[in-house]
């Protein structure tokens, strides 16, 4: 199971990945490119979530099919969930969902800002 030190690990994996605070001191927020991909409480009682960008098809789907994955808490809940880290999504799932979240936040960036990141 993927507790805050693994979360943490993974997300600052990500090319121009860095982590922030600007909320309060328990809230790390994971930027590229000064956008942000992940946010996760860290002060917050069993279990650990971390809220990430989605497309809103799938972010539709990925709800329908595990009850761990919620509308975004605080976000734009038609293109942001919340997904419950209790250990019931396999860590390769929760994986692929924060590299997704940080796919499409660099697909966003500008061009120059994708090709330093080496995601054309």
């Amino acid at each position: 199971m993927i507790d805050h030190r693994a979360l943490r690990a993974f997300c600052l994996e990500f090319n121009g990945a860095v982590e922030e605070y600007p909320f309060n001191p328990d809230v790390a927020v994971y930027k590229v490119g000064g956008k942000i991909f992940a946010l996760s409480a860290l002060d917050a009682a069993d279990p650990l979530t971390v809220s990430l960008k989605c497309d809103p098809e799938e972010a539709v789907r990925l709800r329908a099919a595990h009850p761990e994955i919620v509308p975004g808490y605080h976000l734009n809940k038609r293109h942001w969930n919340t997904v419950t880290l209790t250990g019931a999504l396999p860590d390769h799932q929760i994986r692929e969902l924060i590299e997704d979240s940080y796919d499409l936040v660099v697909a966003g960036l500008p061009r120059a800002q994708r090709l330093r990141l080496d995601r054309p």
